[in-house]
């Protein structure tokens, strides 16, 4: 197969950042270590066999302060190879490579978030003086607005990828409010933002529902989506992922039903987006989507662990458990 400018294109913007700080472009060493990963999950390195010379390391478990830099081997030249055994793979390369940008982003986010201060959360700790010494309470403040900070900004940038990267996987487009065709049925003018256009079909992606109450207007934004969606003649699609049952999901599901449109909840909805996606993004869709987020559902605890952080000149420790996360500080 030969290359054309949309595959030129797309691996550039695949390895290019926008302006956040954080933000860290892939390099040629990246670039080859995905196309040996892929190679790998395709079951293809027989056919590029300078691409298995050297061990893989595991996608999940390489440290992003000491990446894989494999040998200076001719990118574009192998790209086409595992182009021309495969013509998915440039999706494969994009996805993956997308989600590679952003766990060096979080890396670098945990690595740079400023410490609080106490302008910030000093009023608050009027709701607990004297509940603790002044000493303990102003760490227990500074501590807490950190870890809301780092999850704050994991929350942002998780929806920068979870939906893009599932919606590219089943060949479609996320698309943002200003430009949606998805229009709101009480005001036209205004756009819904939809998580995944394909065809004339609307897909609301969630990992879960759950009966915890949401704001409620939060709540008829939800509700609405799917009427939006048919008056827009669109057919409303909502793919749950975790199958866990509750009122809220049930009336989200008959929401989207009520309105001609299609419900696909655990194992349906994993079959539902494999049988979209085709083999190739299937198997990414399986390794770097659904077995991670099975596996943390599978180990959701009754109880809490233990938990403590520790805070050097140069470093973060936090201990769950018996595990350590130790983050380098700048």
């Amino acid at each position: 197969m030969v290359l054309t400018q949309a595959h030129r294109s797309l691996v550039e913007k695949t390895r290019s950042v926008g302006t956040a700080k954080e933000a860290e472009p892939l390099s040629d060493g990246d670039c080859r270590y995905l196309l040996s990963v892929i190679a790998q999950d395709l079951g293809i390195l027989d056919k590029l066999p300078e691409l298995g010379e050297q061990p893989i390391p595991k996608f999940f478990a390489i440290d992003l302060k000491r990446r894989p830099n494999p040998p200076n081997w001719d990118f574009w030249e192998l790209f086409e190879r595992l182009l021309a055994e495969d013509a998915n793979a440039d999706t494969f390369f994009s996805c993956l490579g997308t989600l590679y940008k952003a766990r060096l982003k979080y890396a670098n986010i945990l690595n740079q978030q400023p410490l609080p201060t106490m302008d910030q959360v000093g009023p608050r700790g009027l709701l607990q003086y004297g509940s603790l010494p002044a000493s303990a309470l102003t760490g227990l403040l500074l501590w807490r607005k950190w870890v809301f900070d780092i999850d704050n900004r994991a929350g942002q940038e998780t929806g920068y990828l979870f939906e893009p990267i599932i919606a590219f996987s089943i060949g479609g487009t996320p698309v943002g409010s200003k430009k949606s065709p998805v229009r709101r049925t009480d005001n036209p003018s205004k756009g819904r933002q939809v998580d995944c256009i394909r065809d004339k079909r609307a897909y609301e992606f969630k990992v879960r529902v759950t009966i915890a109450a949401s704001g409620q207007g939060r709540w008829s934004e939800e509700l609405d989506f799917p009427v939006d969606c048919k008056s827009s003649n669109f057919t409303p699609v909502l793919v749950i992922l975790d199958p866990t049952p509750n009122p809220k999901m049930t009336e989200l599901s008959n929401a989207f039903t009520n309105a001609g449109g299609e419900v696909y909840i655990g194992d349906d909805a994993w079959k539902h987006l494999d049988d979209e996606a085709g083999p190739t993004m299937a198997r990414f869709l399986e390794k770097y989507v659904r077995a991670p987020i099975t596996d943390l559902l599978s180990h959701v605890p009754e109880v809490l662990p233990e938990m403590s952080l520790r805070m050097t000149e140069d470093s973060i420790t936090i201990a769950v458990g018996g595990d350590e996360l130790r983050i380098d500080r700048s």
